[in-house]
């Protein structure tokens, strides 16, 4: 697992513009940048549907205005899903969707989990990071089901 002080490693990732999927780089995206990166196993699913993602985006304006740049959500399921998610959860542009659709990132940082047993396959574990420069400087990983430190609340207590 990716610990504090490391580096994000250089990852593709995806998300949905009105053209239609762009690729977004890891370097690019955490570069000269404070950013806060949460977590879910899926999109849709009920914690992450109706906790974690409207805590963050509830929360992001003051996020902000304790110095991040940016409030990004990943998690492993294609831009698609990842777009309509967030249009039904009404994010507009206070969180930025980020799909790693082939586990890539996920699984660079050591934070997959193995969700076969619930049908999912190889998801993200729940957390939540700072990265500040592209350097983590804060780790937040759930020990298991739930949301206690990965919180939207919990990050504004860190950052």
């Amino acid at each position: 697992m990716i610990s504090i002080g490391e580096k994000i490693p250089a990852i593709t990732l995806t998300t949905m513009t009105e053209d239609g999927p762009k690729p977004v780089n890891t370097e690019e995206l955490f570069s000269g940048k404070k950013v806060v990166l949460f977590a879910v196993p899926g999109a849709f699913t009920p914690t992450c549907s109706a906790q974690h993602l409207p805590g963050f985006v509830s929360s992001a304006s003051e996020i902000k205005e304790k110095g991040a740049d940016l409030v990004a959500c990943i998690s492993v399921n294609d831009p698609f899903v990842m777009a309509a998610w967030g249009k039904d959860r009404g994010v507009n542009e206070e969180v930025l969707m980020l799909a790693d659709g082939n586990c890539d990132f996920t699984s660079a940082v050591g934070l997959e989990m193995d969700g076969s047993g619930f049908g999912l396959g190889k998801r993200s574990q729940r957390y939540a990071m700072i990265v500040d420069d592209g350097v983590v400087s804060v780790l937040s990983v759930e020990s298991g089901p739930g949301l206690e430190v990965s919180s939207a609340e919990s990050i504004l207590e860190v950052i």
